[in-house]
């Protein structure tokens, strides 16, 4: 198992996402959790996953110079791209609004980026899921985002909420990865890298 296999490495995840390191302790990953604040801005002329990738990797640069032999640094980030935009978190309750006005009876992406960073390599793996939205009345937008307050998640809306329960119709690929992070691309690049 993979637990076995990390035994002699140190497992670090810069993330201060409570369902990411929800995802950590369920799939039974020892882990420290270690913050360091930065400025999530990306060049404008970045597409699709390329967004999320380049975001996973920046995240990474303050700590590339403490890493130990056996550290293996896990970053991440998620963003909604739609109608060729890359949501990421809302700023305000308009703003909100606005992208759950906008994804209403039509289809996004989600896409999530994993970097795997350590003394000596890196690496980024990502997952693309489509998810499809019901047409959704003013009403329900105003009442999830005034209740559920959704301004750390990207397209301003989490799945696992109410929201996700009465609005969204179908999803095809990674359910995790919606959440915040595909644990079958965590659990297998992490197998990969601790043969």
């Amino acid at each position: 198992m993979i637990q076995d296999k990390l035994k002699n490495y140190h497992l670090i995840l810069a993330s201060g996402s409570p369902r990411r390191q929800q995802f950590f302790k369920d799939l039974g990953l020892d882990f420290e959790i270690r913050l360091k604040p930065i400025d999530e801005v990306y060049p404008n002329q970045l597409h699709h996953s390329e967004v999320s990738d380049y975001l996973a990797q920046l995240k990474s640069e303050p700590f590339k110079n403490e890493l130990k032999d056996k550290d293996i640094l896990v970053t991440s980030d998620t963003i909604v791209w739609h109608n060729n935009i890359a949501l990421g978190k809302p700023k305000d309750y308009d703003d909100a609004f606005q992208m759950l006005f906008s994804m209403s009876n039509s289809s996004h992406e989600v896409i999530t980026s994993i970097t795997f960073t350590t003394k000596i390599s890196q690496k980024t793996v990502n997952a693309v899921t489509k998810v499809t939205f019901n047409a959704l009345t003013t009403n329900e937008i105003d009442y999830y985002v005034k209740t559920f307050k959704p301004y750390d998640k990207a397209g301003a809306y989490g799945i696992q909420e109410w929201i996700g329960q009465i609005g969204i119709a179908s999803i095809e690929g990674s359910y995790t990865n919606v959440v915040g992070l595909p644990t079958h691309l965590l659990y297998k690049t992490l197998n990969s890298m601790v043969l």
